[in-house]
């Protein structure tokens, strides 16, 4: 079955409507809010950081998703992180969500959170009142309305992300209907797994039983926003959170049959989707770096040994100078823990239209200089290894690390 790209993001599937506002919580100018609705009460699926020191709405969610198991709204904040505030960040989530809950018409444990920024201060409970109730009154299913959302939730984001698909799936009363699936992020910095630093919305009109929607997310988080880092720093915020309402009308995907595949093709796509994008919009970077491992003993290894290389400080400086030093892969591989024969391994640089061999037989190759150049100057910089000794791979992304990632984060707070 074909998953096809559509335009849109959040407000693609029937039933939900999003709206932003500009809440004043931090930013000035911009807008700093954004509100998801259903229609439709929804089963629920997330995963969240694993950071040890969790933000308030992250672990508001966790108690939404592992014992609700139903939601119908999300509303986000972009400017403070509602982190190491204790007791009192935990009472202005529980306020937040009686007030959204009155205002929507819905129950305060079937309204999700999520904050970004900062982390230290608290969220000005009046100011993010006000935003709920200005977006209540501004829903829309428009895919402006989503895409707009999309850009309220950025932080030092340079661009905003969503992505849409559809799909078609086996009508409840015959036939086949067309499913959708729309999905947005955000995320620049403070990016590495496990999760990445990141909020991740993702919402579907199928109709699919909530334990197989938890199963289905965590069984592709692995391989897409788990293979992305920019600087090794893993959130207090981490959030991905997948809502389905059941409004397309499919058949309910109730088991680990043909239907519930498709679905985990097309959640694949959107989340991969998000997570390289959010691994080229890495704070300061001006290339997306992409290693895949193929021939690998294990996927675990193969996983293990992409992200050391898109992981190592000294190759993102690397592909940031365009100066082909494959030693550095050669040393994030050999690092990065699992056993392998070095002599044994290929590593190779790739472009748009060219492809170098750097490594093989256990020595590094003669090849291009003009050529590595204009390959290591392209947006996209690639990298694999055939690590000869499988079937097993993986691919991470990261990006460069430039001179502005540390202007950036010299003064984030102030």
């Amino acid at each position: 079955m074909k998953i096809c790209k559509v335009p849109g993001g959040v407000t693609t599937p029937k039933g939900f409507k999003a709206a932003c506002c500009a809440a004043g919580i931090k930013y000035k100018g911009r807008t700093d809010m954004a509100m998801i609705v259903s229609s439709a009460p929804c089963a629920v699926a997330g995963t969240f950081t694993t950071n040890k020191v969790k933000a308030a709405p992250v672990l508001w969610d966790m108690d939404v998703v592992y014992k609700n198991r139903t939601a119908q709204a999300v509303v986000v904040n972009a400017g403070i992180a509602n982190a190491a505030t204790g007791k009192t960040g935990l009472d202005i989530c529980q306020k937040t969500a009686d007030f959204a809950g009155a205002t929507l018409g819905v129950t305060a444990g079937s309204v999700l959170l999520g904050s970004t920024g900062v982390i230290g201060p608290n969220l000005p409970l009046d100011r993010i009142q006000a935003g709920v109730k200005t977006m209540a009154g501004t829903l829309s299913d428009a895919m402006e309305a989503g895409t707009a959302a999309s850009k309220a939730i950025m932080t030092t984001d340079t661009v905003n992300k969503e992505f849409a698909v559809e799909f078609e799936l086996p009508g409840a009363d015959g036939g086949s209907v067309t499913v959708h699936m729309g999905g947005m992020s955000k995320g620049s910095g403070m990016i590495h797994p496990n999760m990445c630093t990141m909020l991740g919305y993702v919402t579907t009109d199928c109709a699919i039983d909530q334990a197989l929607l938890q199963k289905a997310l965590s069984s592709v988080v692995p391989d897409t926003f788990n293979m992305i880092t920019v600087d090794g720093d893993t959130s207090t915020n981490d959030t991905l959170l997948v809502l389905a309402n059941g409004m397309a009308g499919n058949a309910p995907i109730a088991d680990m049959n043909e239907s519930y595949a498709i679905f985990c093709e097309a959640l694949f796509s959107i989340c991969r989707d998000l997570a390289v994008k959010m691994a080229e919009d890495g704070e300061g970077a001006t290339h997306l770096l992409e290693m895949r491992v193929y021939n690998a003993d294990t996927k675990e290894n193969a996983r293990t040994l992409a992200k050391s290389v898109v992981g190592s400080s000294l190759v993102k400086a690397m592909v940031f100078g365009k100066d082909a030093n494959c030693g550095r892969i050669l040393c994030a591989l050999g690092y990065a823990g699992p056993d392998f024969d070095p002599s044994k391994i290929e590593v190779h640089l790739h472009g748009e239209k060219d492809t170098l061999c750097f490594y093989e037989n256990g020595c590094i190759q003669a090849f291009d200089e003009e050529k590595a150049l204009k390959i290591l100057s392209e947006k996209a910089v690639r990298f694999s290894c055939n690590m000869n000794m499988g079937d097993q791979e993986a691919t991470a992304w990261g990006c460069d690390l430039t001179y502005d990632y540390v202007k950036i984060n010299g003064d984030y707070r102030t």
